[in-house]
C-alpha cells in the first residue's frame, strides 16, 4: 500500500525556491532537442551561444547592469569566492573587511587570504542588524584594498546602506556586495550601488539550482576563477551549463515583472504573521529596521529552535532554523550574537520567508500550529524539569 505523505506548507523560500513553471518552459529546449556546444561555429553552436547572451542580457537588465558585466558563474557561493579572492589576488595584501553577518561564503574566503598575507577583519553591526559605520570608518584607517557587506541579511532580512558604505570607502577599496538574497525582493541597481562587484543566484528567484553571476565593473581587475578554453571572458573557462543560465535569464525577467506584486503581498503576509507572533510573545528580531518584505526572524525564550521547527515540520509546514547552509553546525546564529543577542535566545530562533505562492489562510494556518506546538513543548520541559 502506498504510503500517503502529508501535505506541507513551504515558508522556507530564503532558502530555495521551486522551479517556475515560465521557466521550465524556456529550459526545456536546452534540456532536450536543443543542442550544440557554444563555442562551436556551427549553426548548433552559434543557436547555444545566442541563448547564453540572450539569458546575459536579462540577467543584467534585472539589476541595472550591462550585459558585458556579468560572468556567470555555477552557484552564489562561487560568485562570492570568486569576488573575494580573485579581486584579493591582483593586489598587494592589506586589510579584506567584511560584516559580522556575512554568508560564510563570504567570511571564509577572506579569511583564507591571510596565508598570502591578508589580514581579514570585520565590521560592526547594531541591534538592528544594520552595519556600524561609525566601525565601518575608524577600519578603514587600517590600507584597505577590499571591503564587502551584503545587501540583505539571509537571516533577519535587514537591507543594509550600501551607497552610504562605498561613499565612506571611497577610492580607497573596492567594494563588493552580495546580493544572492535582495534578487527578486527589492529593486537592485548595479550601477546606482556604486559597488564594483555584486553576487546574484538563480535559485532564490524561482530559477534552476546550479547558476549564478558575478557582476563586474569594467574597471576592476580580476583574477580567473577558472583557466582553460577562455569562456565567460577567460574569467570563468569550461563549457556552460547552457540550460540553467537560460532558466536563470528567465527567472530574472519574470522576478522584474513581480517585484511590485511580491513586495506588497509577502509584506501583507508577514504583517499578519507579526501581529500573531507578538500575541504569543515572541521576540522578533530587527523588527524596527528596514528590511525584505518577505522575511521574518523570531524566536521563544526556553524553546530549543532545531526542535520546534522538527514539531512544526510534523504539522505540515516547513520553516529554517536560520541560513540553511549553516543549520548543520547546531551553533546559535552568528548573525543574531553579532547583534548583542544572548546565546540561548539565538540559538532558539526561527526564520519564515514567503513567497507570492504563499497565503493569508496558511499564515493563520502556520499561527494556530505554532500555537500548538510551543504548548506541547513547554509541557514536555515541565514534565522533565
Amino acid at each position: 500500500m502506498r504510503r500517503l505523505l502529508v501535505a506541507k506548507v513551504y515558508f522556507d523560500h530564503n532558502s530555495t525556491t521551486a522551479l517556475k513553471p515560465k521557466v521550465l518552459d524556456a529550459m526545456m529546449p536546452l534540456l532536450t532537442s536543443q543542442h550544440g556546444n557554444p563555442a562551436s561555429q556551427h549553426c548548433f553552436g552559434r543557436r547555444a551561444h545566442e541563448a547564453i547572451e540572450q539569458a546575459r542580457r536579462q540577467v543584467a537588465a534585472a539589476v541595472g547592469a550591462q550585459a558585458s558585466q556579468i560572468i556567470f558563474t555555477a552557484s552564489g557561493t562561487e560568485a562570492n569566492n570568486f569576488a573575494i579572492t580573485g579581486i584579493a589576488s591582483n593586489l598587494a595584501p592589506a586589510q579584506i573587511l567584511t560584516s559580522r553577518i556575512e554568508h560564510p561564503c563570504v567570511t571564509k574566503p577572506a579569511m583564507a587570504m591571510a596565508r598570502r598575507g591578508w589580514q581579514a577583519n570585520q565590521v560592526a553591526v547594531n541591534a538592528k542588524c544594520e552595519l556600524d559605520l561609525q566601525d565601518l570608518q575608524t577600519k578603514l584607517a587600517t590600507p584597505t584594498h577590499l571591503v564587502s557587506v551584503m545587501l540583505a541579511n539571509n537571516e533577519t532580512g535587514s537591507i543594509q546602506e550600501i551607497k552610504a558604505v562605498t561613499a565612506l570607502v571611497g577610492k580607497q577599496a573596492y567594494v563588493h556586495t552580495d546580493a544572492v538574497q535582495a534578487l527578486g525582493k527589492i529593486a537592485i541597481d548595479f550601477n546606482a550601488l556604486g559597488v564594483h562587484a555584486m553576487t546574484i543566484s538563480s535559485h532564490k528567484i524561482g530559477g534552476p539550482l546550479g547558476a549564478g553571476a558575478l557582476v563586474l565593473n569594467k574597471r576592476i581587475d580580476i583574477q580567473p576563477l577558472l583557466h582553460g578554453g577562455g569562456q565567460e571572458k577567460g574569467l570563468r573557462s569550461g563549457t556552460e551549463n547552457i540550460a540553467a543560465i537560460v532558466g536563470f535569464g528567465a527567472a530574472c525577467e519574470l522576478a522584474t515583472q513581480e517585484l511590485a506584486d511580491f513586495a506588497q503581498h509577502t509584506a501583507a503576509l508577514r504583517t499578519a504573521l507579526e501581529v500573531g507572533l507578538s500575541q504569543l510573545n515572541a521576540v522578533i528580531f530587527a523588527q524596527q529596521t528596514v528590511r525584505l518584505p518577505n522575511t521574518s526572524f523570531f524566536a521563544f525564550e526556553n524553546i530549543n529552535g532545531e526542535t520546534l521547527v522538527t514539531a512544526l515540520d510534523q504539522l505540515g509546514f516547513a520553516v529554517a532554523s536560520g541560513s540553511a547552509c549553516s543549520s548543520a553546525s547546531g551553533e546559535p546564529s552568528h548573525v543574531l550574537l553579532a547583534m548583542g543577542v544572548e546565546a540561548d535566545l539565538a540559538g532558539a530562533a526561527i526564520r519564515v520567508s514567503f513567497n507570492r505562492d504563499n497565503t493569508l489562510e496558511q499564515v493563520h494556518a502556520f499561527l494556530h500550529a505554532l500555537k500548538q506546538a510551543l504548548q506541547k513543548l513547554r509541557q514536555m520541559t515541565a514534565v522533565a524539569a
